[in-house]
């Protein structure tokens, strides 16, 4: 089978690249940065959402699904950089040319890992790849939303409409799965302030997981999947958590219904 490779990314604000573009004095504390920053933005905006390029990549969560069965893990170590992670993360894109899952990837995850892949330096080939090394890329790539390599499933079941977008949580909960277990993306930059790297990498997998399920749910409405073919990865899943350490998983299998 085509690996497939679920992902899911967990952002803070780039605070040496706000305090560059900004001339900020050096003795404004990361939090007072980042405050600069979301003022700005809710005075332009309304909202404190900061613009792609001034996130910066706290975690980058994988769930593989191949020959070998199902594997989840965050990339890296809690103290490695930035650049380590996006590099880890095209180096998986590199080694397995896998097919992409995500839940808004095309709308936030890949803009910023393109984003941040040029501030760091990194190489990602095959991802880039429009046929330039490969023909059969010129026709079904990474890059283009018409092509099948990526498949982002909030855009896909909203029909390419914003207005209609679902968050992964409410609708994994509709589905029931348990969604989101212990933080939300919007206490990401708090719990990182406040040292706690480990949870935010946990909340990070807890978050491919319900991408995943909720790709097998589609593949099984769109008839890839017959109901026992299904149930078998709903099963696979159960098992492969059941077997792994880690507080949140444990969470999460006593709330799965």
């Amino acid at each position: 089978m085509i690996p497939i490779l679920v992902f899911d990314i967990e952002t803070i604000p780039d605070v040496s690249g706000i305090r560059l573009l900004n001339a900020l004095p050096a003795e404004l504390s990361d939090a007072e940065v980042a405050e600069h920053a979301f003022a700005a933005r809710r005075e332009k905006t309304g909202g404190d959402f900061l613009q792609h390029h001034l996130h910066r990549v706290a975690a980058i969560s994988c769930l593989i699904r191949d020959d070998r069965g199902l594997r989840i893990r965050t990339l890296g170590e809690p103290g490695d950089g930035e650049a380590k992670l996006v590099g880890d993360f095209f180096r998986l894109v590199d080694h397995y040319t896998p097919q992409l899952v995500s839940w808004n990837g095309g709308g936030f995850d890949l803009p910023v890992l393109h984003y941040r892949a040029m501030v760091n330096g990194v190489q990602a080939s095959r991802y880039w790849d429009m046929g330039e090394d490969d023909r059969e890329f010129k026709y079904n790539n990474y890059i283009s939303r018409y092509h099948a390599r990526h498949t982002d499933l909030m855009d896909l079941l909203a029909m390419y409409q914003p207005r209609a977008n679902a968050p992964l949580d409410q609708l994994a909960k509709l589905c029931g799965l348990p969604g989101k277990l212990g933080m939300d993306g919007s206490q990401v930059w708090g719990a990182w302030q406040r040292g706690e790297i480990a949870q935010i990498r946990d909340y990070c997998e807890t978050d491919v997981l319900n991408t995943w399920l909720m790709y097998c749910r589609f593949q099984l409405m769109r008839g890839v999947y017959g109901r026992e073919a299904y149930d078998a990865e709903i099963q696979s899943a159960r098992d492969t958590l059941a077997a792994l350490p880690g507080e949140h998983w444990r969470q999460y299998l006593a709330s799965w219904t």
